[in-house]
């Protein structure tokens, strides 16, 4: 890896102070998309930016909001470059942009993944599953109906905690919400309903 020189990491903190358009209580540095700034020349610079997932609308919105600030620190010919390898996940948000998530009322996202490769098990395409979080429970009695053999218990995630009074007593209320990185959920505490930053 290529230790950068001290006027990208200038520029890198220039790109990365930029707020993410969906939720601008996050910069794109907090949020980890931006993984890298070169320059090319005197006055050229090269932007990698990987979007949270393929496809994902604000990465065009992304891109003009970067080359304006870069623009406006006195960098003549910027190029934004999509980077998808190694793809993003909801580990690389910074602890700082955890706490904003929090302190804004979103419950962060759960730390998910080791290094190394993502574990991939395919299923039907449709679910009879009661819509709140996977249930083991369900998994099990679903299969000993359907004549299968049991499914092994798999170990239940840290809890989903509200943001506003702190309690791990939460339900899912809907897989969506006001962008399809987020969740609806519901603190069974506190009454009140929160988006959930889901884990990728």
């Amino acid at each position: 890896m290529v230790t950068p020189t001290a006027l990208e990491a200038e520029l890198f903190e220039v790109a990365g102070s930029v707020p993410d358009p969906e939720l601008p209580v996050l910069t794109l540095q907090e949020l980890g998309v931006v993984r890298a700034v070169r320059l090319r020349h005197a006055d050229a610079v090269e932007v990698e930016l990987t979007p949270t997932y393929t496809g994902c609308p604000a990465i065009e919105a992304m891109s003009l909001d970067i080359e304006r600030a870069l623009h406006e620190h006195g960098v003549r010919e910027v190029t934004v470059r999509t980077v998808l390898t190694p793809a993003w996940s909801t580990d690389d948000i910074s602890a700082e942009g955890r706490r904003k998530l929090r302190e804004f009322g979103i419950a962060p996202p759960r730390t998910v993944r080791d290094p190394g490769p993502v574990p991939l098990e395919l299923g039907p395409t449709r679910s009879d599953r009661p819509a709140g979080d996977a249930s083991a429970a369900w998994a099990t009695g679903h299969a000993a109906a359907a004549g299968s053999a049991a499914v092994p218990p798999v170990a239940a995630p840290d809890p989903v905690r509200c943001p506003l009074c702190g309690s791990a007593d939460t339900e899912l209320l809907s897989r969506f919400s006001s962008t399809a990185c987020k969740a609806l959920r519901r603190c069974l505490a506190c009454r009140e309903p929160f988006d959930h930053f889901k884990e990728l």
